[in-house]
């Protein structure tokens, strides 16, 4: 009785985390300048099928994902993720799993030039691409919905991690000024940020005008910044002139990354209209605990192959980044839901 029992259970279990995972595929895009732009798409699907796990390598644990299964009919909110400075989609797919969960087509790209996989110094030095890069992501998701499903044009939103924050506020509307990043890195030459103008480009004359224009997508209709860098240079004017609603989420524990809360996602709060932004900092949160859960080991693992980056698997003394994680499910999901007014489907994973 006890082994039948323990087998039906097994079972069920089985059926809920099949029923549980979103679909999911990479698609090959091109951008601006005509180089690959590599896209991984989580989807609602139509009923369950063989999981496989997306994301996981020897250091990082991945999430479970049905690979190119048909996708669920209706029309689905669509969120883009943006991943940080020399990481991958990988990073955030913790987040992109819980969401398409709930009913969202989620899209991350691999930013050239800043991505684990393409470091080229020419293509890094081509910042003001990144935004440009999630609007192309979100025009080829708005045409395959045979691929994904159809994409609810009303509830677009944007979220980023680090460079990836600067990224989707940058789309927000915020406008970026070299010469007032680079005035205020004089004051504060060792903060994480101040030490990538020049792998960035951001010091160099044929830049600043790329780098200054207007990347505003109207068609976003809410962003969430997770630790973002380069805050600064965002001009005080464009970040209050800003009318969307913005998550602001910072790490309390800011050492490891050297960005300050208080000079970046604090300021970013500080200079936009309260009624347009919620600003919270993460307790027992490191910049990197916005990252994949890390295996055991994993940090002995990267420091023997890149020494000093198993920094990426610290968290804050006496926290989880599994909990982190799950309270940030929690509030990202609920600040997206209330800004787009979307309801998850009965029968969608809360």
């Amino acid at each position: 009785m006890f082994i039948r029992g323990f087998l039906l259970l097994s079972a069920l279990l089985l059926c809920i985390q099949v029923q549980a995972a979103p679909g999911f595929r990479q698609l090959p895009l091109s951008d601006q300048k005509g180089d690959a732009l590599n896209v991984a798409v989580w989807y609602p699907v139509s009923s369950a099928g063989i999981t496989e796990s997306a994301g996981d390598n020897p250091a990082f644990i991945g999430v479970a994902v049905i690979r190119n299964a048909p996708p669920a009919p209706g029309a689905h909110p669509l969120l883009v993720i943006s991943h940080g400075y020399n990481g991958n989609w990988r990073n955030l797919s913790w987040i992109a799993a819980a969401m398409a969960a709930q009913g969202y087509i989620v899209a991350a790209p691999d930013h050239p030039g800043t991505t684990t996989f393409n470091q080229n110094p020419a293509d890094a030095k081509q910042l003001w691409r990144r935004p440009r890069d999630l609007t192309a992501v979100i025009d080829a998701v708005i045409h395959s919905p045979g691929l994904f499903g159809a994409t609810d044009k009303d509830r677009i939103a944007a979220l980023g991690h680090s460079l990836g924050g600067w990224t989707v506020m940058s789309l927000a509307g915020a406008r970026f000024d070299p010469a007032r990043f680079l005035h205020d890195c004089r004051q504060h030459p060792q903060r994480g940020d101040c030490r990538l103008t020049d792998k960035l480009g951001i010091d160099e004359a044929l830049s600043q005008e790329k780098l200054s224009a207007d990347h505003r997508d109207a068609r976003i209709r809410a962003v969430v910044s997770l630790d973002l860098g380069l805050a600064p240079g965002f001009t005080p004017r464009s970040l209050h002139d800003i009318s969307l609603p913005v998550l602001i989420l910072a790490a309390q524990m800011d050492q490891l990354a050297a960005l300050p809360a208080e000079e970046e996602s604090g300021y970013l709060a500080a200079a936009m209209r309260p009624q347009w932004r919620q600003f919270d900092i993460i307790d027992g949160a490191t910049h990197f605990s916005f990252m994949s859960l890390c295996k055991p080991g994993a940090e002995t693992l990267i420091n023997e192959e890149s020494p000093g980056d198993g920094i990426v698997c610290r968290d804050g003394s006496g926290a989880s980044r599994s909990g982190i994680h799950q309270a940030l499910v929690g509030k990202i999901s609920a600040f997206l839901n209330a800004s787009l007014d979307y309801h998850a489907p009965a029968g969608e994973t809360p």
